[in-house]
């Protein structure tokens, strides 16, 4: 018998069933066949959301409750395949989040790790543990797990960004806590830029100990991160399945950015077309400049900037660019690294 081959339903077999089910116990030979898979099974779809189409409901939204009452006014993206469980894959959660001029999202602070991918409007701010930074089109903001932060906007336009949480993960654990704080915005006790003069410059205050682990940087910005893409893709050094992909860093110890969450950016050429590849960790991708589409299991999804789509588990993917393109990305990767389960598949490669 095979690992997957379900045994015999006998009707002595169903009968033992129901008389052991009264007490809470269940065959595994019954069940084994859906709960240990020779390869990773999900209900995770592949799926692209129009970012011109979520602008105009989350401007809609904005005509019909504030930043204060809603606390984050956010369209949850929500796969297909996982309506009504608030989730982007089945271990991370994704958002599309307003704060129009004026508006003030209220400080508050969770277990939950999140990220921030800047996709309309310029000028608005986020502060992260008594520091504030501007936010730009393109810039990468972390929020490290049980860290205050607010969001607030004194500029003329609406502010648009990609929340990336790690909710599914921490839910799995029972370990959610979240409170608010007393004022909906928090006291602001260091300079801006204090953290990337401290830590984003190849140095480290002497006496530094790291005590979490989200990078102490919050805000890695598009500007410097394309400036980098730049210089290196002169060197003309292509992976056949990434293109120029690269990993945004802690920069403490070298790891990712993020304890759950692995983000990344990544630049195809144009006329680049990646190998086909497929790894475990589900991934969340948006283009942030250039055209072009993406195989997904043999399904083709065209994209261009700011669209978010999403490629399941094991799921065969390549893409294709019609012009330059740089797409950000973010997976479940790193959680899955340190538990030892993640695994690749980069064909002939």
């Amino acid at each position: 018998m095979s690992l997957t081959e379900k045994p015999e339903e006998t009707p002595e077999r169903l009968a033992f069933y129901d008389k052991i089910d009264k007490e809470a116990f269940t065959p595994l030979w019954a069940v084994m066949s859906s709960i240990i898979t020779p390869e990773p099974k999900s209900a995770c779809q592949p799926h692209i959301w129009r970012f011109e189409n979520a602008r105009a409901h989350l401007l809609e939204a904005g005509g019909l409750i504030t930043a204060k009452e809603a606390e984050r006014r956010v369209l949850i993206l929500e796969n297909p395949g996982l309506r009504g469980t608030s989730k982007i894959t089945t271990s991370l959660y994704a958002g599309l989040q307003l704060v129009m001029p004026g508006e003030v999202a209220p400080a508050h602070r969770h277990s939950q790790s999140a990220l921030r991918f800047v996709l309309d409007g310029s000028g608005a701010h986020t502060a992260v543990n008594g520091e504030r930074t501007e936010m730009q089109y393109g810039d990468f903001v972390i929020t490290p797990p049980w860290a205050w932060h607010d969001h607030g906007n004194t500029t003329d336009e609406p502010m648009i960004w990609l929340d990336g949480l790690d909710i599914p993960i921490v839910t799995h654990f029972d370990a959610s806590f979240a409170e608010g704080m007393d004022a909906d915005e928090q006291p602001i006790t260091r300079q801006t830029g204090d953290s990337l003069a401290r830590f984003g410059a190849n140095m480290l205050p002497v006496d530094y100990r790291q005590e979490k682990l989200a990078s102490p940087i919050f805000n890695y910005s598009y500007a410097r991160s394309r400036e980098a893409l730049e210089k290196m893709k002169a060197q003309q050094e292509w992976d056949p399945c990434h293109g120029l992909k690269m990993r945004y860093v802690n920069p403490v110890d070298g790891g990712y950015a993020m304890p759950t969450i692995a983000p990344f950016l990544q630049l195809l050429p144009k006329g680049f077309k990646t190998a086909a590849y497929r790894s475990t960790d589900a991934t969340v991708h948006v283009p942030v400049e250039g055209r072009g589409r993406t195989s997904i299991a043999g399904e083709t999804f065209e994209w261009g900037p700011r669209d978010i789509f999403v490629v399941p588990s094991w799921h065969h993917v390549s893409h294709e660019a019609d012009e330059e393109a740089v797409l950000f990305s973010y997976s479940d990767r790193v959680a899955q690294e340190k538990l030892g389960l993640f695994r690749q598949d980069r064909g002939n490669n």
